[in-house]
């Protein structure tokens, strides 16, 4: 943009839209005109100019560049067939979190969240992730329910498969799925299944089932866990099972129900998540490494115990060394400082690790 000197993206329609999609595509420049939020693609004003070059009588829809791609591009990279790094899966789950709490709150369901949809730009900090692609979007009615079939087979939501009646929790299957792919690599449910098929087979699953895949004699098998490798330490991996029960729920008005929380509390579970303390111990012996929640006021001492309790060494024995080789101490020193920044501080290293040698 000579004016601004800003990088921007634009966006035309094809000439043979049909008018349904035209409508579609003026609704989405008015939506994205009205939002404002860091995790969402923010629409820019039209170059002076621009629109006469236009190919048709459509509108064009001027928006931030986004250099980094979109997550279906980082996905696809080697690094990354088994899932994200720990700390980009919390990141991420955070971010597209947060632009989901604004668009419903705005009264506006997504209806098409995939990777795809999904662009990285790096911010000053840390990587920030944005969603774009707005031409599915809904605006509610006053809490009326929708209709009407769209989004991207692979993560719709069962209901729209069956072109019934729908709300947000259209948009939590679909957060549930791209959130399961980026911690395994791969989506949840018979990824590789036409949708008919897919939807007879993936119906008989429980409401705390999380993943469905069919084993070598071609059997359906059913699991409410999530499947090895990923990249998740053991705490996390358990907290997210649970949450992605509450994501991947078949039944739409269960969906994103959480039982402290209530209904929609699927977001607050999800920030008890992202803001727990953890401190990681490296044992020197056995090359395991042991996961700790830390609960306020946790000392030293309490952690010993618990290491104590999973490796044999007593707490007397244990010597635990920062990574620059510092010793720890006093006994009743609080640890909180030890515990990784919270989770969804991407400024934060991945992990605090301490090694634990044995002085026996």
């Amino acid at each position: 943009h000579k004016e601004t000197g800003e990088q921007i993206a634009i966006k035309q329609c094809r000439q043979e839209l049909s008018l349904r999609n035209r409508e579609r595509w003026c609704l989405e420049i008015q939506i994205m005109k009205r939002l404002n939020h860091p995790n969402v693609v923010a629409a820019r004003d039209v170059p002076e100019g621009m629109q006469n070059v236009a190919p048709n009588d459509l509108p064009l829809l001027a928006m931030e560049y986004c250099q980094g791609g979109d997550l279906r591009r980082h996905l696809n990279q080697f690094e990354n067939c088994c899932g994200l790094r720990e700390k980009e899966i919390l990141i991420l789950l955070s971010d597209i979190a947060s632009a989901l709490r604004y668009l419903h709150e705005n009264r506006i369901i997504h209806r098409d969240l995939k990777p795809e949809n999904i662009v990285l730009q790096q911010g000053e900090e840390r990587l920030i992730h944005k969603i774009i692609d707005l031409g599915y979007a809904k605006e509610l009615d006053q809490g009326s329910l929708c209709t009407s079939f769209v989004g991207t087979l692979q993560y719709l939501a069962p209901e729209l498969l069956e072109q019934q009646k729908y709300t947000v929790t259209v948009d939590y299957w679909s957060f549930g799925t791209l959130a399961f792919e980026c911690i395994t690599g791969f989506r949840p449910f018979l990824p590789s299944c036409q949708p008919v098929q897919w939807h007879a087979k993936v119906r008989q699953k429980s409401e705390l089932d999380i993943v469905v895949f069919e084993d070598l004699s071609g059997e359906v098998k059913f699991s409410n866990k999530l499947p090895y490798p990923n990249n998740l330490n053991s705490v996390l991996a358990d907290r997210l099972e649970k949450w992605l029960q509450l994501m991947l729920k078949w039944h739409p008005r269960q969906r994103g129900t959480h039982p402290t929380y209530g209904t929609n509390g699927c977001f607050k579970a999800l920030d008890d998540i992202l803001n727990v303390k953890l401190i990681h111990i490296l044992n020197m012996v056995t090359g395991s490494t042991h996961v700790y929640p830390l609960a306020e006021g946790e000392t030293l001492q309490s952690i010993k115990i618990k290491i104590a309790a999973d490796t044999g060494i007593p707490e007397q024995d244990q010597e635990l060394l920062q990574e620059g080789g510092l010793m720890l101490f006093p006994e009743k020193l609080d640890v909180q400082y030890l515990a990784d920044i919270k989770l969804n501080d991407a400024t934060a290293a991945d992990i605090n690790l301490f090694f634990l040698f044995d002085d026996r």
